[in-house]
């Protein structure tokens, strides 16, 4: 089991936005190729708080390239991602790490 943790750096005042398209969009796609989220936070501190957080949780490394490659690849899912940003652009950074877990880690 690895852990994706994807950091999404919006532009001003679009975070609302970012929230509105994985609570209406984003999720049902997750579902639909069984992408499994550990949990999404926001940012309280530090140099920018319209910045999201999430985990990622998979099989391994091919089984997320291949999950993501067909959710990122999906016709409606890149027609409605556009229709998101059609008045402005909401994600302006994305960071993404992948994490193993430790010997000891509770998540494992």
């Amino acid at each position: 089991m690895i852990v994706e943790m994807r950091t999404y750096h919006c532009a001003p005042g679009r975070l609302p936005a970012l929230h509105e398209r994985f609570t209406s969009t984003t999720l049902g796609f997750f579902e639909k190729y069984g992408i499994e989220q550990v949990g999404f936070w926001t940012h309280l501190t530090g140099p920018s708080n319209q910045a999201l957080t999430y985990l990622l949780k998979w099989d391994s490394l091919a089984d997320r390239e291949a999950r993501w490659n067909a959710f990122q690849n999906d016709a409606d899912w890149l027609a409605k991602r556009a229709a998101s940003e059609a008045q402005a652009i909401i994600v302006e950074r994305i960071e993404t790490q992948f994490l193993a877990p430790t010997a000891y880690s509770a998540l494992r």
